[in-house]
């Protein structure tokens, strides 16, 4: 890929060097770019396959990474894990924004910051990898990914943010709530729902219930950001 950002081009930076460089180039050409261009080649069907590349990535993760828990516990950290905000902030982290292919109308009207475009691609990209390098190169690239997730879900303090926001929009905290605690007392799996008044705002799970009300706050903010797009 030839188009490079403060000098490094976007394999450089995600680790991975196609063999076969279209398929990165069609992995960050948005449809405007395409009609605009007149050409068939556009990032949707790589989003497609990506999409359940990624998918059963994470599901596997999971199934190993949490042996005790329920297919809705685990349902419920997959799809932290892959929505579009957490895709979105995946996307920034990696500035694919600034490598993108938009009609000049997106370019203009903010479509490389938009997290539905970013979201997209970086499902596209995913799904590049796979056909360049295979399952295990993309399990590579999304395994790195989610283990640094993790790392800063356990580090970083959502509840603070989450009542940041909602005290400068609605001049309210949250509230927490514990719904439900299973499991023996030695290992216990607590979840929590995250309210504004009446109105549930979101809600985790964690093995404290302190890492369950995270777990919600963090579900809440993604529910945000989607809602802001």
């Amino acid at each position: 890929m030839e188009q490079k950002l403060g000098g490094r081009s976007l394999e450089e930076v995600i680790g991975f060097h196609f063999k076969n460089p279209d398929l990165l180039l069609e992995a960050l050409t948005h449809k405007s770019h395409a009609v605009e261009k007149n050409q068939a080649r556009q990032n949707e069907r790589l989003e497609f396959l990506g999409d359940s590349i990624l998918s059963a990535i994470v599901a596997h993760h999971l199934y190993e990474k949490y042996p005790g828990e329920d297919e809705g516990r685990l349902s419920k950290r997959k799809s932290l894990l892959v929505s579009r905000a957490a895709l979105a902030r995946w996307a920034r982290d990696l500035d694919i924004g600034m490598y993108l292919k938009l009609g000049a109308g997106e370019d203009t009207s903010g479509g490389r910051s938009r997290t539905s475009i970013l979201a997209n691609a970086l499902e596209a990209l995913i799904g590049a990898v796979y056909l360049d390098g295979g399952f295990k190169a993309s399990s590579a690239f999304i395994g790195h990914w989610l283990s640094r997730q993790e790392d800063g879900f356990k580090e970083t303090d959502y509840k603070s943010r989450l009542q940041e926001i909602l005290q400068k929009k609605y001049k309210s905290p949250p509230d927490y709530e514990l719904t439900k605690a299973t499991g023996p007392d030695h290992d216990k799996t607590f979840v929590v729902s995250v309210k504004l008044g009446q109105q549930v705002l979101g809600t985790g799970v964690g093995k404290s219930k302190k890492e369950a009300e995270q777990a919600a706050a963090w579900d809440a903010l993604n529910q945000f950001v989607e809602n802001q797009k």
